[in-house]
């Protein structure tokens, strides 16, 4: 594994490579990343990753200050798993040029974690294109916990007509259910039996809701949340993952899209 802190030697390395595959990860990683670092072996070209945690994409300085960072532990995973390439950039590695492509941020940035994160999506896009340019990469690697994130770079790929490839991969959970997150290590033993409870909550729910659309009464499960421990509910919403509008009837193919927080920490699911 050869390690990059500095875009040009790593653009000199990786030039005449016949392809790149990408998983771009803020460190602190969890099987969720090894997931996809997994699949991206599968694909028989060069993997790279990288460990950038963008404070462009944080809308509150604290949270950004407390984000999980453990990079000699990062790389010792890293190493264990053969990658050949780990990218660790500086701020003005990234930040210091002006990329080609603008970005294409999509309206349904404003929905979700958009309507309650202002400028988070700019920040994620910006970043998302800026390590696309540096790279070129063929494949990039995306987990599916953040949808919208994900259904937002491939309409800013497609819209940019952008010639790499994203490789979706499914959502990876702990053995309590929680969807991993980096988040999850500020968690204490009570807060993930709450975040555990609240995941087996919303899968039984979404069920019944497959039979009979009527039970979903917002106010009700935002109640129901906030008995499980939630401290506060950003969005609770059901969108049709095709199409991504609000699913209207128990035939169409929806996921349950949340939001919520256990005392000052935030966590996102879609089930």
């Amino acid at each position: 594994m050869k390690i990059f802190k500095n875009k040009h030697n790593l653009q000199k390395e990786i030039f005449e490579t016949k392809g790149i595959s990408f998983v771009p990860t803020m460190g602190g990683l969890h099987k969720g990343h090894i997931s996809l670092i997994k699949q991206s072996k599968k694909f028989k070209l060069k993997t790279l990753v990288s460990i950038f945690v963008n404070p462009k994409q944080f809308n509150k300085k604290s949270d950004y200050r407390s984000y999980p960072r453990n990079t000699n532990e990062d790389i010792k995973q890293l190493k264990k798993l053969k990658i050949n390439y780990l990218y660790i950039p500086k701020y003005n590695d990234i930040y210091g040029f002006k990329p080609k492509k603008r970005v294409f941020l999509d309206k349904f940035s404003k929905k979700l974690c958009g309507k309650f994160r202002k400028g988070h999506f700019e920040g994620v896009l910006n970043v998302v294109n800026r390590f696309i340019e540096i790279i070129k990469p063929r494949n990039i690697f995306l987990g599916k916990k953040d949808y919208q994130q994900l259904y937002l770079i491939k309409q800013h790929i497609k819209k940019r007509k952008i010639e790499t490839r994203i490789i979706e991969c499914k959502t990876i959970r702990e053995n309590n259910g929680i969807a991993c997150s980096s988040r999850n290590s500020n968690l204490t033993k009570n807060q993930l039996k709450i975040a555990s409870n609240i995941f087996y909550y919303l899968s039984g729910l979404k069920k019944k809701i497959k039979k009979n659309y009527n039970l979903f009464n917002f106010n009700k499960i935002k109640k129901d949340l906030i008995k499980l421990g939630a401290t506060k509910i950003d969005y609770l919403e059901n969108y049709n993952i095709k199409s991504f509008k609000k699913a209207k009837s128990p035939k169409e193919k929806f996921n349950l899209f949340v939001a919520y927080y256990i005392k000052n920490i935030r966590l996102i699911d879609n089930i």
